[in-house]
């Protein structure tokens, strides 16, 4: 063979030898939440079945058979104490490293793992996780280095498991999924209206009668009807102590603290319909299958039984339940039950309490003084502010961030927790295409741009935020499957806005991670919402060309946005959105985001009617709530239809009052009908009106009745929208007047809204 053959041959030899063992990285690197420091470098190292996983202590080595039990392929025999030089990965305990932070270092020799704390640790090897590619059998990891710790102590999730039970299989998927996105706090709503959901051994009733309901699943939640306490409950179930044990013990593996929420004074139907003894009335009732409002079978602060119960009821809870807080809730209690007790009332006079106020105040104070001579902590939404804050508790805020920025002033620990940021039993994308929801709207990008930290906020108030937290309530979830898509994929911007840095989050940066992200939920196997692709429309009436601009938008920066007309249909070559479309007749508009060719999430079907009122003046009497003002005086004519969730920017409100408008049509038209949208959403006090009359004028001040459609009161459980239609006989008019009436008082009590979004005149 001669020396040129043979070179060649070499040659051949060493680029095959390279291609074989060559460890390419088959995507992006992406890591949520996005870590504090990360400098990615050329090249990889690869996990294999003869890495070493040195270890030199007890925690070390714990956290080494949690890295090996995440991957196939690998076993504990990998794990020794003997230092090698190559292919090995290496646990570190280094004290400087902040509690829950760690250090990871990979070469292509090599992984360092360093961190001070069990979590720490965890939570790199979630990381790990992350950089590993989804489906590869390969363990191949980029070289790079990367220094991470949390901005907040508390990054919390809150599992409503009363209203609707979830079996302690799901809780232990829930805290895995916490875990993979470095979450901390799993709070569990153990006790509500509708459910106890943990055994008391000193109370049996609790669970034999409390945890179970009359199975009314068949109806709206909110038109349920009222169970006699002689019915049996078949519907809940509740958790043993030896559940509870399970679930704390895997979450504590995991580097989740479990808090507990036992409910007072109010959301405690379960436990009166066991021990009506502890209320003021002492009247057996049952336990409610559905929404129940006002709250009033409340626990009696007059009685010392009620004490000595709850205290009882706290100390088996505290056995079970490691966590330095315990959460009281405190929340919506109706008073007024105590305030026709003698009982409360000689409480009152004892105490010196003027109002029922501040008897809440000392039924709190009291349980505070209890838990904290028990070295744990009260915890409680942010109404245990009222009537003045017990010394030692911390203030969860869930009406906006003002309890937060009050208590914190006080100089109290806060978590921030506002419903119209994080309450994940909201709607989030359009409510026509989404499961059934509590109402409200909280896309992906709105929890991401939460900041716990108010701009307003003393620096001094500031240390005592310790983080926020996203909540679940369960009124709708009815099933594992409605769960998972209310949490995903918003858990993830919950997890980098409490996570990161400030300066190192971006909503443009995080959008890019969303495809990744989605084919991890794929590959576990989760159900989740993909309404971030979702396209919305909005409108503006140009008074000069008399025409309407629609513009059309989406959560995900640069989306592709295409849409079609009418019947033509819509599809990767429709028109590119570029800028505001402009209509001047009746148009169905079709859009959706296209990538690939391929539409993601829902289309959007938008049938934009012209009609007589298009962009005429209107007035009204009284003017419309400032809190729902839509896009102000033309809102009932820009003929952009509200959806289910009235925080749309679509509706104009009214609270209790009759509602007049008057539409100028400008010069005479000929009219013979009028058309009236509005909404009912009953379990949030919105109730279509019970009577609409409309009337005509040509000249503003002398009207005449043309029509009247009455509607009596029917009870809703669902979020409704209709059109009321009022039909006449043609007729030449320049003044239309609308008037709406109020149901008044709801059948429940409380104030009652009107919503209208259109008003059509044809």
């Amino acid at each position: 063979m001669n020396a040129v053959l043979k070179l060649s041959l070499l040659l051949l030899i060493i680029t095959l030898w390279a291609c074989d063992n060559k460890t390419e990285l088959p995507q992006e690197i992406t890591v949520i939440p996005e870590p504090a420091e990360m400098t990615i470098r050329n090249g990889s190292f690869q996990l294999v079945s003869n890495t070493k996983i040195i270890t030199s202590d007890e925690i070390e080595k714990q956290a080494a058979l949690l890295l090996l039990s995440s991957f196939n392929g690998l076993s504990d025999d990998q794990v020794t104490n003997d230092t090698t030089k190559h292919n090995f990965v290496r646990f570190e305990i280094e004290k400087d490293i902040a509690d829950e932070g760690y250090e990871l270092e990979i070469t292509p020799e090599m992984m360092s793992i360093k961190a001070s704390k069990p979590s720490g640790f965890i939570y790199a090897i979630q990381t790990i996780r992350q950089l590993l590619p989804i489906e590869s059998k390969e363990l191949i990891l980029p070289t790079l280095t990367i220094k991470d710790e949390p901005q907040y102590p508390w990054r919390g999730f809150m599992l409503d498991v009363s209203r609707h039970f979830f079996e302690k299989e799901y809780v232990l998927k829930t805290i895995d999924r916490m875990t993979y996105f470095k979450l901390n706090t799993l709070h569990l709503h153990l006790i509500d209206d509708q459910g106890w959901r943990i055994e008391i051994k000193k109370y049996p009733k609790l669970t034999e009668i409390g945890a179970f309901r009359v199975d009314q699943e068949d109806k709206p939640w909110d038109a349920r009807l009222v169970n006699e306490p002689s019915e049996k409950g078949t519907y809940g179930g509740f958790y043993t102590q030896e559940d509870i044990k399970e679930i704390v013990q895997y979450a504590s593996e995991r580097g989740i603290t479990v808090m507990p929420e036992i409910e007072m004074p109010a959301h405690v139907t379960s436990a009166i319909a066991a021990y009506p003894e502890f209320s003021c009335q002492e009247i057996p009732v049952g336990v409610p299958s559905g929404g129940l409002w006002p709250i009033t079978d409340i626990y009696c602060p007059g009685k010392e039984s009620t004490f000595q119960f709850l205290e009882d009821v706290l100390n088996e809870v505290m056995e079970l339940f490691p966590s330095k807080y315990i959460h009281v809730g405190g929340d919506e209690a109706t008073k007024t039950n105590w305030e026709k007790c003698k009982d409360c009332q000689k409480r009152m006079a004892i105490e010196g309490l003027d109002d029922t106020a501040e008897l809440q105040s000392y039924f709190i104070k009291r349980m505070e003084r209890f838990l904290s001579s028990k070295g744990r902590i009260l915890i409680g939404w942010d109404e245990i502010l009222e009537g003045g804050l017990a010394p030692g508790a911390t203030v969860m805020s869930w009406r906006g961030t003002k309890g937060g920025w009050e208590a914190s002033e006080q100089g109290h620990d806060v978590v921030m927790t506002p419903g119209d940021y994080l309450y994940f039993n909201q709607y989030q994308g359009e409510p026509d295409y989404e499961p059934l929801a509590f109402g409200g709207y909280v896309p992906l990008s709105r929890v991401y741009s939460f900041e716990p930290m108010v701009d307003s906020m003393s620096a001094e108030q500031k240390k005592h935020v310790l983080g926020a937290q996203a909540n679940l309530w369960s009124e709708f979830i009815v099933d594992e499957q409605i769960s998972e898509y209310m949490i995903f994929p918003r858990i993830a911007a919950l997890s980098e806005m409490v996570w990161t840095p400030k300066d190192k989050k971006s909503w443009d940066n995080f959008s890019k991670k969303i495809d990744p992200l989605f084919e991890r939920l794929d590959h576990m196997g989760i159900n989740y919402s993909k309404s971030v692709f979702a396209v919305t429309a909005s409108s503006k009436y140009d008074t000069t060309s008399k025409e309407l601009l629609v513009t059309l938008k989406n959560e995900i920066p640069s989306s592709e946005i295409r849409y079609s007309f009418n019947d033509e249909p819509l599809n990767a070559s429709s028109l590119k959105y570029t800028s505001p479309i402009s209509l001047k007749e009746t148009t169905l508009i079709k859009t959706a985001v296209f990538k690939d060719n391929v539409a993601l999430g829902d289309t959007l079907y938008k049938n934009l009617i012209f009609h007589k009122a298009f962009g005429k003046k209107m007035s009204y009497k009284p003017k419309y709530n400032k809190s729902y003002a839509g896009i102000g005086d033309l809102t009932l004519g820009n003929i952009i239809r509200g959806s289910k969730n009235f925080h749309d920017g679509q509706w104009l409100a009214w609270l209790d009052d009759e509602v007049e408008i008057i539409i100028d049509l400008e010069e005479k038209t000929e009219i013979s009908a009028v058309r009236i949208g509005a909404m009912e959403t009953q379990a949030a006090g919105i109730f279509y009106p019970i009577n609409m009359i409309v009337s005509l004028s040509e000249d503003g001040s002398i009207y005449k009745k043309a029509g009247e459609l009455k509607r009596p009161f029917k009870e809703n459980g669902f979020p409704t929208i209709e059109d009321f239609e009022i039909s006449f006989e043609r007729q030449n008019t320049r003044y239309v007047k609308v008037m709406i009436q109020n149901i008044g008082s709801p059948p429940k009590g409380g104030g009652a809204f009107i919503f209208i979004d259109e008003i059509m005149v044809e």
